[in-house]
């Protein structure tokens, strides 16, 4: 007599098995070869992840480490005084402070970030010191300016003058809400959704020569906040994760949405499931419409992710956002990624 719990064991093992297998190669097919083949890689959100991945290629191309490439890479952003959501370029708070915030990750579970820091125009550079000089991950406000500055850093005014000008236009209305790209909605509605004027953070993803991967993500938040509102971006599995064994994916949007579902962290785990980057990018998104329906209709949340093997995907709430992809087929792919609205 053939006993049943045993027979149904062994058929479940060879269904995963199969479709274990299913997967890679559907994964192969996808990625456009072995993971041999796409190595290094190097993706990034929004059309100025282009520039910012040719930075971090040149780590790459180099035989660098991804940590390297990654934190090159992301500095590009924050030194662009005309990316307005990045770096010294940032919009202000609603009081007209601009703060910063940012993490990095590296492939042994390595963190460091940083949180509403203030006058220091590089704020990745900073959380890849709190994550190799401290026992700490995170340090924020006036405890990371002053751990910056006794390491080297340079204080700054990081509000220029198109950030005042902009913050001053907002006041004469006040108008606070988190709705898709409030940073330019409320002072700047002829420049639509998604164009070079309107984005968000930037999150990068590398894996180098080694099969190595790293991650970082910085941001001003969102423009016009409250004083001390921190984002996803700067907190370890909301904005950013990076798991070595499995894939990295990093955030982007509203904040808020983010961390409630733990989104980055998501987004890895549901790839440790079988799902490719692009349906666990789906997936994490369609999470965030079950928890606030009406919410998600009207602000924007979109996810990048990279597997083991090379394979890359995005999803997003809106139409709107897109993401960079540098290899050495080609350096400046911009994607227009999918999205639910």
């Amino acid at each position: 007599m053939i006993n049943r719990r045993k027979f149904i064991k062994t058929g479940a093992m060879g269904a995963s098995v199969l479709s274990a297998s299913g997967l890679l190669v559907a994964c192969a097919n996808r990625s456009g070869g072995t993971a041999m083949d796409n190595k290094p890689i190097v993706v990034s959100t929004w059309d100025f992840g282009v520039v910012a991945n040719q930075a971090a290629w040149k780590v790459l191309n180099a035989n660098g480490r991804a940590l390297d490439a990654v934190e090159a890479g992301v500095r590009v952003a924050e030194a662009d005084l005309t990316n307005m959501t990045v770096g010294k370029g940032g919009y202000p708070d609603r009081d007209g402070h601009v703060t910063l915030d940012a993490c990095i990750m590296d492939e042994a579970g390595n963190c460091g970030s940083v949180a509403a820091i203030q006058h220091i125009a590089h704020p990745i550079s900073v959380a890849r010191m709190v994550m190799e000089k401290t026992p700490h991950v995170m340090l924020v406000g006036e405890g990371a300016l002053q751990f910056a500055l006794e390491n080297g850093f340079e204080k700054e005014e990081l509000l220029t003058p198109e950030g005042e000008k902009a913050w001053k236009e907002w006041l004469k209305e006040k108008k606070y809400e988190p709705v898709i790209n409030i940073e330019n909605k409320s002072f700047a509605t002829a420049k639509l959704p998604g164009n070079q004027y309107n984005h968000d953070t930037i999150g990068m993803l590398a894996m180098d020569m080694n099969g190595n991967l790293s991650g970082a993500c910085t941001t001003s938040g969102m423009a016009f906040k409250m004083y001390g509102r921190v984002g996803d971006s700067p907190i370890i599995g909301a904005g950013l994760y990076v798991d070595n064994e499995i894939g990295a994916a990093t955030a982007t949007g509203v904040g808020e949405e983010v961390i409630r579902t733990v989104g980055s962290f998501l987004v890895v785990e549901l790839m440790r499931q079988g799902l490719s980057p692009q349906d666990a990018c789906r997936e994490a998104v369609e999470r965030i419409i079950k928890k606030k329906p009406d919410t998600a209709k009207e602000i924007q949340v979109g996810f990048l992710a990279m597997n083991k093997q090379g394979e890359y995907g995005a999803f997003s709430l809106q139409q709107g956002f897109s993401y960079a992809v540098c290899g050495k087929d080609k350096q400046d792919l911009l994607v227009k990624g999918e999205s639910v609205y």
